[in-house]
């Protein structure tokens, strides 16, 4: 049996992101990894997999465990390769020539259609490559499997076909599963460890009943930290008043004690330790006006691909005001062809079948962030695009988690949650009545997805919108349309 043991973990830059994490993994444990963006997910993993050192504590693999690590980003050396050669690529060389089948196993275990076995990498679909660097660190066998957000670019399809696998593969070899999926969560894994700057809780349960549990020692904390805290104004107020009485009437007894009342308050006070709040940037929408009761009509629109070839036809819709739209199908159905029709539209350039009422003011959030200018700081982002002044800028930009010293750093330098952050400032400054979102929750974290959905309801915001996080669809959709054998239809419950 292997075995993977974290003792006295910890990362410093220069603040703690996290720090004494004890455990142990063995087989069959499938540790969910939860944690606010840039609080130190994927070095913790990276960590585990050897690739970098903690600032403290140590990692201890049992003799011969094998360890992979599925990062997010597909290597560039490996875009121009077919797809079976990149996963069969993954098997040590000295095995490689005779056991090639390997790779037909593992790529046949993810329902791999025979075309795309040849198809270069470069040429697949975001969640295809996901599913293909899986498949390489799965193919070369190991006894230990780290995921950093797995479900990335998956359709719901895939996200429950991986869910499957991951249930069988579970009971093979121990797993580590960073992702603010909370459904995949839930379903594929068996404990749950909430990284925290302090005191990092892990739990015997998956995601849902773990976060229940912590929330209700987080409460216990806050009821204990309010009692001590009275309790240490009572000591103080107490030990004054003995020591002006000892004072006065030369007690040296009364002193005395008016010090050891003193001395408890003090050791109340050092113990007070906040509870932990996630601060990775404030997320809050700004929803405009319109006296129009339809904002989009689309009557007899056909959606092609950029090659022309037709992916599917809308006969007729109309989205109200109010409408939260959720398009769902498999990635490539032409979900994101349709927001991008929308968006041309609205932007004033014609599109046959679609008509855009004149007081639409529209914010658009595509799952590739493009609408961000990647040479740009987000400083000069902002007030460029809404001619604020700098202190305005600065204080915006802090608020939506992107620190001082990232401000005046090209936009290409912000990590994914930054990114997705910063675009939805900009949704807010722009104060739209129709919110075109493509993926919004990619790269937010539970505690910012959370209040995305909050946002979208309590602002009544109107929205076409894409997502594969069917909690998120779940939390915000008011009206689901599919996208099934060439046709848009409404379907009821999403």
């Amino acid at each position: 049996m292997g075995s993977l043991s974290l003792n006295g973990l910890g990362i410093l830059t220069p603040e703690p992101l996290f720090q004494d994490i004890t455990l142990t993994l063995q087989d069959g444990d499938r540790l969910g990894l939860v944690a606010g963006n840039g609080a130190g997910k994927s070095s913790l993993l990276r960590c585990l997999a050897g690739q970098a050192e903690p600032g403290v504590g140590d990692v201890t693999r049992s003799r011969g465990l094998r360890v992979a690590l599925v990062e997010q980003d597909m290597p560039a050396n490996l875009l121009d390769l077919p797809l079976h050669e990149a996963v069969r690529r993954a098997i040590p060389a000295a095995e490689r020539e005779g056991q090639s089948w390997r790779a037909d196993v593992v790529l046949g275990e993810f329902n791999t259609p025979e075309e795309f076995l040849h198809r270069r990498v470069r040429a697949l679909s975001g969640g295809w490559q996901r599913l293909a660097l899986i498949a390489r660190a799965w193919v070369a066998e190991p006894d230990a499997l780290l995921l950093d957000e797995p479900t990335n670019h998956l359709d719901l399809e895939k996200i429950e076909m991986l869910e499957e696998w991951v249930a069988e593969v579970g009971k093979r070899a121990i797993m580590v599963i960073a992702s603010h999926d909370r459904r995949f969560l839930d379903r594929c894994t068996n404990r749950t460890l909430f990284l925290r700057p302090g005191t990092s809780p892990v739990f015997a349960h998956p995601y849902t009943r773990a976060r229940q549990l912590l929330a209700e020692e987080d409460a216990a904390q806050r009821a204990r930290l309010e009692r001590e805290g009275k309790e240490a104004s009572r000591l103080r107020r107490s030990a004054g008043e003995l020591k002006n009485i000892g004072i006065n009437s030369r007690s040296d007894g009364a002193l005395k004690k008016a010090a050891q009342m003193a001395a408890r308050a003090t050791a109340l006070e050092e113990r007070q330790q906040p509870v932990h709040v996630e601060r990775s940037g404030e997320i809050r929408l700004n929803h405009g006006a319109t006296h129009a009761k339809t904002l989009l009509s689309l009557e007899k629109l056909p959606v092609e691909a950029p090659d022309g070839s037709r992916l599917f036809y809308v006969e007729k819709l109309s989205v109200a005001q109010g409408d939260r739209i959720v398009l769902l199908g498999p990635n490539g159905a032409g979900k994101s062809r349709l927001v991008e029709l929308l968006r041309r539209a609205i932007s004033g350039q014609p599109v046959p079948g679609i008509r855009a009422s004149t007081t639409v003011v529209m914010g658009h959030l595509d799952q590739h962030m493009s609408q961000l200018p990647a040479d740009r700081t987000p400083h000069a982002f902002i007030s460029g695009r809404f001619g604020l002044p700098d202190q305005r800028v600065h204080a915006l930009l802090a608020a939506a988690g992107i620190a001082m010293d990232r401000q005046g750093r090209p936009i290409s330098l912000l990590s994914p949650g930054q990114k997705a952050r910063l675009g939805l400032l900009a949704l807010r400054l722009t104060e739209p009545n129709l919110y075109l979102l493509d993926e919004p929750t990619n790269h937010i974290d539970i505690a910012g997805q959370e209040r995305l959905e909050e946002e979208i309801r309590s602002r009544g915001a109107t929205c076409v919108l894409v997502s594969h996080d069917r909690a998120f669809v779940q939390a915000v959709g008011s009206r689901f349309l599919h996208i099934e054998a060439g046709r848009l239809r409404e379907v009821t419950g999403g």
